[in-house]
């Protein structure tokens, strides 16, 4: 099963596989025209109703499909504002080759023709809550009709994440659902196909473009709360700086009163709240909580912390009395086995991270990937292993990250990526800012090596965060 938001991410790695979206809206037509037949015998009348987007787009490929059958393509809206390259090409095509088009631009000028089978493509995963005209016009008189409908991927107004219907949405007789089925299709009375429309499964089980757009921040929001330093300084400094370059609007650390001053001086954006002590201990547990549940920032625990026992005995406390949403990383990572906590957690080792945890010991993450899987899924909480690629797991879904290169094995590019899934957490689910959190970091070095292929430093990323997470210029 897949979302509809899941999906779009899923098309666009494809393409970045090299599998263009014009193939796979050619097989996803073909698909709806194949059940078109198993409906209605050859020289039946057939009226498709299309929207402007590429569900319509899908949907005028299937009138090319059906030169047996009397077909009428039923456009809402002007041509010249359809919204995607492929439909315009693929509706093109209708207009050269003479097939009967009509453009329906407002309401009150749809008329339905007499017809066996009618194909809705008016919207389609993308769209959620009631129809708007002319789409709902559209529907209604598509509900009235003696005829079977067959909706394509999703009925219109049936919204492809939570399962939800419009009350005037469509109700199809038959539905050809693309790649996957999506939630609630089951729920409905309509007969469902799942078509496999060429879709490879590298583009799920890959980290892409599709993913960190999934992802990707539409504003500045959230002031994730690092809580590190202590032995080290440059840790959580580039923690907090990697979340502000990925679109945090602020980003605190909480340190040490001896080394506050050190971390401060790293960069002048940063908020660094010192408390009295040399390391982080017990006694701070409490009032680093009140903070954190005060504001219900993302959390980073772990960037320089070190391994005193009075530290990891604080940090454990920390995270059995948080229910919030932590990055734990490094040093603090140590406590997580033994832990009984109601906070989500995202757990950042690196390979040798892993194997104390009591994860696979092996210097070939992906090639591990099922043994983190279940790992994760023992643990109860995501795993963002790091490595040559990084394998994201929550115990049920995996996904491995390819990006990155040979320099990032240069100390700190792990606090840059800890920085960057708490930023993104703010706006994405936990397992989806884990693993474009990973792409994006890896990104940024993979900019970086273009010029410096070894002699970079994970400070240097930092400048490189925004274009691979947002585009820059060169892409």
């Amino acid at each position: 099963m897949i979302t509809g938001e899941r999906m779009a991410a899923v098309d666009e790695n494809a393409a970045a596989l090299g599998v263009a979206q014009k193939q796979l809206m050619e097989s996803s037509g073909h698909a709806v025209a194949r059940a078109v037949r198993e409906v209605a015998e050859p020289d039946s009348s057939v009226a498709i109703v299309a929207g402007r987007g590429n569900n319509g787009g899908d949907a005028f490929v299937t009138a090319r499909f059906l030169d047996d059958y009397s077909v009428t393509t039923l456009l809402l809206g002007k041509a010249e504002t359809i919204g995607t390259e492929i439909a315009r090409e693929n509706w093109d095509a209708l207009q050269q080759s003479e097939y009967e088009t009509r453009e329906i631009t407002d309401s009150s000028q749809f008329d339905l023709p007499d017809c066996d089978v009618v194909v809705d493509a008016m919207l389609g995963t993308g769209i959620s809550g009631d129809l708007r005209e002319p789409a709902a016009t559209a529907a209604e008189a598509i509900n009235d009709a003696d005829a079977t409908v067959v909706a394509v991927d999703v009925p219109s107004g049936f919204d492809a994440n939570d399962g939800d219907h419009a009350g005037n949405g469509v109700e199809a007789d038959r539905i050809v659902t693309f790649h996957d089925t999506k939630p609630g299709l089951d729920e409905l009375t309509a007969d469902v196909t799942v078509t496999d429309i060429g879709i490879p499964a590298a583009a799920e089980r890959y980290v892409g473009p599709g993913d960190v757009s999934l992802a990707r921040p539409d504003g500045r929001d959230g002031r994730p709360y690092v809580i590190g330093g202590g032995p080290y300084t440059g840790a959580p400094a580039l923690a907090a700086q990697g979340a502000l370059r990925a679109g945090a609007e602020l980003a605190f650390v909480a340190a040490p009163d001896a080394v506050a001053g050190e971390i401060q001086g790293y960069s002048e954006d940063l908020i660094v709240q010192p408390y009295a002590e040399d390391v982080l201990t017990p006694e701070r547990t409490e009032e680093l909580l009140e903070t954190a549940e005060q504001y219900d920032n993302v959390v980073v625990l772990g960037p320089g912390l070190g391994i005193a026992d009075e530290t990891l005995e604080a940090a454990k406390q920390f995270l059995e009395s948080y229910d919030g949403r932590v990055v734990v990383d490094a040093d603090a990572l140590r406590v997580v086995p033994d832990l009984e906590t109601d906070a989500t957690l995202v757990c950042t080792p690196n390979r040798v991270e892993l194997a104390r945890m009591g994860g696979p010991d092996t210097d070939d993450l992906a090639g591990a990937a099922d043994k983190i899987e279940s790992f994760a899924a023992e643990l109860g909480h995501i795993v963002l292993a790091k490595g040559a690629a990084d394998v994201i797991t929550d115990g049920e879904r995996t996904r491995i990250s390819r990006s990155g290169t040979v320099g990032m094995k240069v100390g700190g590019t792990g606090d840059t990526l800890a920085g960057i899934v708490a930023a993104l957490m703010e706006h994405a689910e936990p397992f989806d800012a884990a693993a474009a959190g990973a792409q994006v970091n890896g990104l940024a070095g993979e900019r970086i090596a273009t010029t410096e292929a070894f002699g970079f430093l994970a400070s240097d990323m930092l400048d490189e965060i925004p274009a691979a997470l947002w585009g820059g210029v060169d892409e």
